[in-house]
């Protein structure tokens, strides 16, 4: 099968009204939850949050949340998943990890604030996003076990059996030869969990069925590897500027890639049938709505 068919998004102007509503949910988290940390993690935690971001998982949240039915305002759970996404960042580029100088076009928190308190931020932010979640959860009038599983979610997809083992595993395989299933093992775990569980996330916030949830699972997840494969493209053909982050890292530190694996076009074409993969499975149980078949084409089409 391929993606079906389906109108373009109501407005050019409506993912972004949603990514404006997840950055001002963040900027009001950071006025509402960091008043008792003290700098400079406080600092380095507001730097974090509130740089420009693709907030495309939040945005992805939003878009399934409303798409299975979902009403009230969950811009605040939408920004407790983005202070996870932060987090990792700020984790990965330290110098015991990737090493890098550049994120979101400016330095790293590392870069401004020194390795210890960006370590502390990363540290600091994990808690912070459970809290938020649980809150944002009881405010959109969920009982106790929707907001437990949600939660619960969220910081299974952050542990050792999603982001954290994924990087892990990234790790392991520096500087080794990779098999397309490694490769794939490795990005369906650190980039692919939280991608998997904001999609997951906005089914379960707005009470849809268990059907309804596995799709939007197959969805979050096949978009997040077609997202981490975009990466990989853009690694090789953007420049620095254009990503806002330093390109060329894979091959920098001899990390496996999908254009290593499968050649620049290869690459380009997994990721497509990726794309029609997940949309299919929203197809199939009547989610497929404009806005979430925009976000999959981002996923493989962006430039940045």
């Amino acid at each position: 099968m391929t993606m079906p068919d389906i109108a373009a998004p109501r407005d050019g102007a409506l993912l972004s009204a949603e990514r404006a509503a997840v950055g001002q949910a963040l900027a009001d988290l950071c006025e509402r939850q960091l008043s008792n940390v003290r700098a400079p993690v406080s600092d380095a935690i507001r730097y974090s949050l509130l740089g420009e971001g693709k907030r495309m998982r939040g945005t992805l949240f939003l878009c399934a949340f409303e798409a299975a039915g979902g009403t009230g305002n969950a811009a605040p759970l939408a920004a407790a998943i983005e202070v996870v996404h932060a987090y990792s960042l700020v984790h990965d580029d330290l110098p015991c990890m990737d090493d890098d100088d550049v994120r979101r076009g400016r330095p790293t928190v590392h870069r401004v604030y020194g390795v210890a308190t960006a370590t502390l931020a990363g540290l600091a932010m994990v808690p912070l996003a459970a809290k938020c979640a649980s809150e944002s959860a009881r405010l959109l009038g969920l009982g106790d076990a929707a907001v437990s599983a949600i939660v619960a979610e969220l910081m299974r997809a952050s542990g050792a059996g999603g982001m954290i083992g994924g990087q892990l595993l990234d790790l392991e395989g520096e500087g080794r030869p990779l098999a397309l299933s490694e490769l794939e093992r490795i990005h369906r775990s650190k980039t692919g969990a939280l991608i998997t569980a904001a999609a997951m996330l906005g089914g379960r916030a707005a009470s849809a069925s268990q059907g309804r949830l596995d799709a939007l699972a197959k969805y979050g997840a096949a978009v997040g590897l077609a997202f981490q494969i975009a990466d990989d493209v853009l690694d090789v053909t953007a420049t620095t500027d254009q990503l806002g982050k330093t390109a060329g890292r894979d091959q920098a530190l001899h990390k496996s890639t999908y254009p290593a694996l499968l050649g620049i076009e290869g690459a380009v074409a997994r990721a497509a049938a990726l794309i029609d993969e997940g949309c299919n499975a929203l197809q199939a149980v009547g989610l497929l709505t404009p806005d979430l078949a925009h976000i999959a084409r981002f996923t493989v089409e962006r430039t940045s």
